[in-house]
Parts: structure tokens; sequence; C-alpha cells
């Protein structure tokens, strides 16, 4: 699992420099996902230790892993700055090439989700924070040369697209800071949004009584788990202190169900996981 990394417990940090400055983090689970231990940050040769690595999406293609990652050069004390999508190569999840930037619709880019056509071509999602949060569109037919196709959705304000096929239909999960929400699309070009968000409302568990925010979706044989994270301390009466609490962050996974051509999710339900590797690898 690779994610992004905060300094949350780092005293004396202005504004919001506690989410700049920081590599990717990976954690490993060597019984399917049951459970994880910290391996440390990537080896990714790009930038100065001010800069900010965040939101790696990752594809595996033809024997190499090829990342999208959000590069924010500086160190910000707000959410100012310029910020960009890398395309970056690795043999192994831990050592990476940067392969470069991509030309994108502005420079505040952010938040990439790659998925291959069935045509073989490849199309990246992404959140143009210029306008009005919208989630953009680019494609390409081998990973390296990317063309832009402009807005893909816009009717509200979200970031994090995660876009992925299951039960015969292309997902597009956004967040939207009221929960996440969810869209669905026969051919990945007109999306239907789902009535309401998931994770909108809190649940009962440890570090999950609050909404879930940026997710990922592993799909798993003929099953889907939602990785999301949570801000544990921002609720009840501390909600909007600016501690270690309410900075701290937590991962959390539930299991996707398909009910009425929608997606739902029961967060205070044990989630039952064991992941299987692809056969390639």
């Amino acid at each position: 699992m690779l994610y992004t990394n905060r300094r949350a417990n780092v005293p004396g940090l202005r504004g919001v420099s506690w989410v700049h400055g920081t590599k990717i983090g990976i954690a490993e689970s060597l019984d399917g996902g049951v459970t994880w231990g910290y391996r440390g940050t990537t080896q990714i040769p790009l930038g100065t230790d001010d800069d900010s690595h965040w939101a790696p999406d990752v594809v595996d293609h033809d024997g190499a892993y090829h990342m999208f990652l959000s590069f924010v050069p500086g160190m910000h004390e707000d959410w100012g700055g310029t910020r960009f999508i890398h395309h970056l190569t690795s043999p192994d999840l831990l050592h990476w090439k940067d392969e470069g930037r991509l030309e994108l619709a502005s420079n505040r880019v952010i938040d990439a989700s790659v998925l291959r056509m069935p045509d073989g071509s490849w199309r990246l999602w992404y959140n143009n924070e210029p306008d009005h949060k919208a989630i953009y569109l680019a494609t390409s037919p081998n990973l390296y040369r990317w063309t832009d196709q402009g807005k893909a959705i816009g009717d509200k304000a979200g970031e994090g697209p995660k876009v992925f096929r299951w039960h015969g239909r292309y997902w597009m999960i956004v967040d939207q800071w009221e929960g996440l929400g969810v869209y669905r699309s026969d051919d990945a070009d007109h999306w239907e949004q789902q009535p309401e968000n998931i994770l909108a409302q809190p649940g009962r568990g440890t570090d999950d009584q609050v909404k879930g925010g940026h997710a990922d979706v592993v799909v798993n044989g003929d099953r889907a788990y939602l990785f999301y994270f949570t801000h544990p301390g921002r609720h009840g009466p501390d909600a909007r202190k600016d501690t270690t609490e309410q900075r701290r962050s937590s991962i959390q996974v539930v299991e996707l169900h398909h009910e009425n051509g929608w997606l739902t999710c029961d967060r205070d339900q044990p989630a039952a996981i064991r992941l299987e590797p692809p056969p390639s690898r």
C-alpha cells in the first residue's frame, strides 16, 4: 500500500505545512490485507525535502510498475503553490525513475487515477483545481504520451477520483467532503451520479467516527474493497481545534456491494478481506 504521508505529530508547524514536505509511505501486508506493517518511504528522485509527494496511483503493466504522482514544489503554510502530476516507473515498488511531468489543463493538478481501456489505450482522471475542483480527463496510447481531453465531471466540486471496472460498468468515486460521491458509466465517457454519497455518516469503529475521505478501490476477484482515510479527531466539541489529534489520519477498509445498480457499503460491519495477488506477480 502506497499512501500520502503527513507530519501530524511534528510540533510547531504553522498553517497546513504539516501536510507538506513528506514522501510516499509504504505499508505491507503478509496475510492478504488483514494486518499491515510500516515499510518506510519510497525512493523517488523528485524534488527536495521541502517538496511534497501526494496521492500516488500505480498500475502494473508490461513488466513494470507505473506511478502517477502529485508533486508540490516548495514548502507552504496554506493551500497555495503549483502542483503537477509526474509519471514514474519501478521494477519493485520501492525504487523509482522519474519519466517526466504530464502537460495537463493547468499548473494546479492533483490526484491521478489511471485505467486501461478495452482497446489497449489508457485514461487518466485528475482534479483540476482552478476549474472549481472539477474532474478532468487525459488519454494516452502507451502511458508515456498524454493528451488532455478537458472536463469529465463538474457537477460538484471534489478531488481524489478513483475509476475502476466492476459488475459490467465503470465506476468513479470522488471525495466531495460530504462523504464519497459515486458515479457510474457504461462507456467511461458519460457519467451518472448516485443519488446518495457513501461514507457520509460517521461509523462506530475505532478512528472511524467521522466522514470518510479520499479513497482507493481494490477489485479482487469478484469482490471490491474501498480503502479510505479519516481524521479521527475531527468530531465532538474539539472538532475544529488544530492539534495532533485533529491532524492525524487513519486508513480504514470496507467491502463494497452492488445493489440495485448502485454501490453500497456498511462501515460498521467487519471487512472479511483476503487479497489474492495478480497471476502476473
